[in-house]
């Protein structure tokens, strides 16, 4: 899962009610490599907080008439440029913060069969609907989503029920797949306790850094594992503020001798503490470089606020995104520390070793299974539970109708509709992820 985010910075705006998200998905063509100056210097996502294989090669996912750039060994979507749409305000992406990678909530119990009845959760209320109410249904190219349900059926829960089906048909066809599903589940539709089925989409991903496993004078700002004596995490609640941390000399001895490696400077820390996970290109002591992945392990149970919404309202950008960011910094170098200590929240990570399977997945989501780039989402756990089978339609930056699964949360992910669409790993993926701000509507696809 991602830590505060686990994706974005936006601005809370009203969304209107969506038009039918339009066109199919087509796979994505490879493009050559991208230089590290490219990856280094090229567009960065709205800055939001959650979650997001070795540098060796691009992994193809379907998206939208658009291409897969090849990044290393990245997977990702390159998203279709906007489409103004005089139907819909135009949507401003600022900051929100999302939730963090790790933090678990408790997921509703819901019995099954469900014989075609309303389903009501602590969040959201489950309304049977036919197959037709679906946009898009019979459009979607479902193998990559198969591949994410087989994850989940590594961690079955509530729907074990069906995970036997689902390994059957791995090597199904797609009409063979919507077939089984229209006879073996039933569609609802999401709604608020209200009555209310439009909410909101957000995008997040796992970035890509680079890194010293010992500091100099470029590389000299630190990511922090769990911190031990003599202030272990759970030695006072909330742990020290990131103010604190900077400043008191008991949460720097707790820290000290904690570093996982040396980033380039705070802001690079700060994306990697709101996405909630990322991959270091890190330079060992000895010369070597490797890719390795940081997970999300424990926070300072600080709130999250955002930098980007802070720097919005004092009137310093224009544009919260973290190319404006950037920006900001770079012109008020006096001022970075004022701006980090706004957000009291501070995200400890784990390494973990990067295989060669692994280079083509996510990071472990909320449920426990790594995450796959255009077919996890993160949810309100108590509107729909991890594992399960979810149609999504969206429009706007990202127009989409598909099926994904409910396969991570974030402390921003609340309510019944709402969702963080997981885009991928590295630039591309951030420069996607940070323009999806969009409205949504969901239906959960239950056994009958």
């Amino acid at each position: 899962m991602r830590p505060e985010n686990i994706v974005h910075q936006m601005m809370k705006s009203r969304i209107n009610k969506a038009p039918r998200a339009s066109s199919k998905i087509n796979h994505m063509k490879r493009f050559p490599t991208r230089t590290r100056e490219e990856e280094k210097n090229g567009p960065r996502i709205v800055e939001t907080p959650r979650r997001i294989t070795r540098m060796t090669r691009w992994a193809l996912v379907p998206l939208l008439s658009t291409v897969l750039a090849a990044c290393g060994d990245l997977s990702v979507y390159r998203a279709p440029p906007p489409v103004q749409d005089a139907s819909r305000p135009d949507l401003t992406r600022a900051a929100e913060g999302m939730g963090p990678p790790g933090t678990e909530t408790g997921a509703p119990t819901i019995d099954y069969p469900s014989n075609g009845r309303m389903l009501q959760q602590s969040r959201s209320r489950w309304i049977p609907v036919d197959w037709a109410e679906l946009p898009g249904f019979g459009g979607d190219t479902l193998g990559e989503a198969w591949a994410a349900w087989l994850r989940s059926c590594e961690r079955p829960g509530t729907l074990v029920v069906v995970c036997a089906d689902v390994k059957r048909l791995a090597s199904a066809s797609d009409d063979e797949r919507r077939a089984w599903m229209q006879a073996r589940l039933q569609p609802y539709r999401i709604e608020n306790l209200e009555g209310e089925s439009q909410g909101m989409l957000t995008g997040y991903y796992e970035p890509v850094a680079d890194a010293r496993r010992l500091p100099d004078a470029r590389f000299k700002t630190p990511l922090y594992r769990v911190p031990g004596p003599p202030a272990p995490l759970g030695s006072r609640k909330p742990w020290y503020s990131r103010e604190e941390i900077d400043t008191l000399s008991e949460p720097q001895a707790a820290l000290r001798g904690r570093e996982i490696a040396w980033l380039e400077d705070p802001v690079s820390v700060l994306n990697l503490q709101i996405q909630g996970s990322g991959r270091l290109r890190i330079t060992e002591a000895d010369g070597r470089e490797r890719m390795v992945r940081v997970a999300y392990a424990a926070t300072n149970d600080q709130p999250y606020r955002s930098v980007g919404s802070w720097l919005l309202q004092k009137g310093e950008v224009r544009d919260a995104s973290w190319a404006g960011i950037r920006q900001w910094v770079a012109a008020n170098p006096a001022r970075v520390q004022e701006m980090l200590w706004v957000n009291p929240r501070v995200v400890f990570f784990q390494e973990q070793m990067l295989t060669e399977a692994d280079t083509f997945v996510g990071p472990k989501g909320a449920q426990g299974v790594p995450l796959t780039a255009g077919r996890s989402i993160a949810v309100d756990p108590q509107s729909i539970p991890y594992g399960a089978p979810v149609w999504l339609t969206s429009s706007g930056y990202l127009p989409l109708q598909r099926l994904v699964l409910a396969q991570d949360t974030g402390s921003a992910i609340t309510g019944a509709v709402r969702a963080d669409y997981f885009v991928g790993t590295g630039p591309e993926a951030s420069a996607v992820a940070g323009r999806v701000k969009q409205p949504l509507r969901l239906w959960v696809l239950w056994p009958k």
